[in-house]
């Protein structure tokens, strides 16, 4: 255990002497809330009725003692509100313990209490809560990190200081940044919004919300590098998802006309402002469909979750306007490489693919295959152009081993890529129900693995029985669920649209 700081001793100590006088610091209680903080100071107006007996629960976040009464202000998970304590209104027998040893000495800023009363405006026009009862929940050991203010005396503006901003500390300990930043919790409110608009979008459609294993025998699905586990009882080696699609098309060929998952994905890579190795994924597969209806059927749904979320279908994101007003614009993987690059590498094999990269001074990989090559040039030289949304379609086929060949190009698959601001934000293909082709595909990623490359998909033998079994044609859809949230949130890092990211290991004084 660390050594406590003189702060956190001075608790320990307050906590020791609420128990010497008779008080459970952590009472097991099923305290009666009834009313929140915003909805008080929204709602109330003087001799409304339905506030005269209300009760609140949150922290303590602020007292002024003035003897015999005091004013506090408590935070619940809405917000802030002002309470009026009087030591004869909590103590009405003889016993003042209570006010004058519990409330003034031992209770500590970020401690949580609960409070009875009625709401009445102050001769200062503040809606308060005057306090009848109050209740010890429980007593918090560390001290918060409290955001200080001080107003300048030549300018009268206020100053805030000591605020709890940093980073890496926000992001690991996000308990204590959603009590001191109240703010941030409105970013995983849109979060929850834009989830449960997309669910309402399927659902209305008919399309079913099913559930598909995490712990997998083969990876597939994705062109990554997994985790990897080993089950004792079984005896064998199993991979945390990288993604779900060979499982929800197993579905289709069960006869489903359209499922799908939201989730977590895994994978053993970079972490970035736009990549966490455990992230939230959308896929859903509908039969008889192609990737040209599947990209009419994203504009609505993107069109439709932003209105949810925002009110809107435009969304400010630093200095720029995002407008998701359909329809997005369409270019091929091939001319927008020739557009922003100058070189036109249709047709072109490894080795020209490696001179293009390096005359455009790409930086490449021994073991990278031609899939590989030409996505490096894309990400590198196009990408960063790609502001409002706009849908890259018709990949080449070695970039696509589960992508159905395109009925009219030669060489190219029907796949098609969303990007906003650089970022891809939906992957989504006409799918391969071919099952000789399908294994063919799937052999090339075998002999790119051989090659080294620990990203290339595994051959899973039991979805091409499935295939082999029938399967109709569909067209299947990946949406980034924390990409996106950053977008209709204005955030530029994927940590602040996730509650716990990972991060590296904590450093230990």
């Amino acid at each position: 255990m660390a050594q406590l700081s003189e702060q956190e001793v001075i608790r320990r100590e307050a906590l020791s002497k609420i128990r010497e006088l008779g008080y459970d610091p952590y009472p097991a209680v099923l305290y009666p809330v009834n009313a929140f903080s915003t909805e008080i100071k929204s709602e109330y107006q003087d001799g409304k009725d339905g506030f005269e007996n209300v009760c609140l629960a949150g922290r303590l976040m602020m007292k002024r003692v003035m003897g015999k009464a005091s004013f506090a202000e408590l935070q619940d998970s809405k917000g802030r509100i002002q309470v009026y304590i009087s030591r004869d209104d909590i103590c009405p027998d003889d016993d003042k313990t209570l006010y004058n040893d519990i409330f003034k000495k031992l209770l500590d800023i970020g401690d949580f209490i609960g409070v009875k009363g009625f709401v009445f405006t102050t001769r200062m026009g503040e809606i308060t809560v005057h306090v009848k009862e109050l209740t010890l929940l429980a007593k918090s050991l560390k001290p918060l990190p409290i955001v200080k203010t001080k107003v300048d005396e030549e300018t009268g503006e206020t100053m805030t200081y000591d605020a709890f901003t940093d980073p890496e500390l926000r992001y690991r300990q996000r308990y204590v940044d959603l009590v001191v930043n109240p703010q941030i919790k409105s970013i995983f409110l849109a979060r929850t919004k834009l989830v449960s608009s997309m669910r309402r979008f399927f659902d209305e459609r008919g399309w079913l919300e099913v559930e598909t294993p995490i712990l997998q025998p083969v990876h597939g699905g994705a062109i990554a590098r997994p985790f990897a586990t080993h089950h004792h009882t079984l005896d064998r080696q199993l991979f945390m998802r990288i993604a779900n699609e060979l499982y929800l098309k197993r579905l289709i060929a069960g006869g489903y006309d359209g499922v799908y998952e939201i989730g977590k994905m895994f994978r053993n890579e970079g972490m970035d402002r736009t990549h966490n190795p455990e992230f939230t994924s959308m896929e859903i597969y509908v039969a008889y469909k192609d990737y040209i209806w599947m990209m009419e059927m994203v504009e609505q749904l993107i069109f439709q979750v932003c209105k949810d979320v925002t009110s809107g279908a435009a969304v400010q994101v630093g200095e720029q306007t995002i407008d998701f007003t359909p329809p997005f614009k369409r270019v091929s993987m091939l001319d927008a490489i020739k557009e922003h690059t100058g070189h036109n590498i249709e047709g072109m094999d490894d080795s020209q693919l490696r001179s293009v990269c390096a005359d455009l001074h790409i930086s490449i990989e021994p073991d990278m295959g031609k899939g590989k090559l030409i996505d490096e040039i894309f990400s590198e030289k196009v990408e960063e152009h790609l502001v409002q949304p706009t849908y890259i379609i018709d990949y080449p086929v070695e970039l696509s081993p589960l992508a159905k060949k395109h009925r009219t190009k030669d060489g190219l698959v029907e796949r098609f890529e969303l990007f906003v601001l650089g970022t891809e934000i939906a992957n989504a293909y006409t799918e391969l129900n071919d099952p000789l082709e399908q294994r063919a595909r799937f052999e090339d990623q075998l002999k790119l693995a051989e090659r080294g490359d620990e990203e290339a998909m595994a051959l899973d033998e039991d979805f091409l029985r499935s295939v082999e079994y029938g399967m109709p044609p569909m067209s299947g859809l990946g949406v980034g669920i924390d990409r996106l949230a950053m977008l209709l949130t204005d955030q530029h890092s994927i940590q602040e649209v996730i509650f716990f990211p990972q991060m590296r290991t904590e450093k230990k004084d």
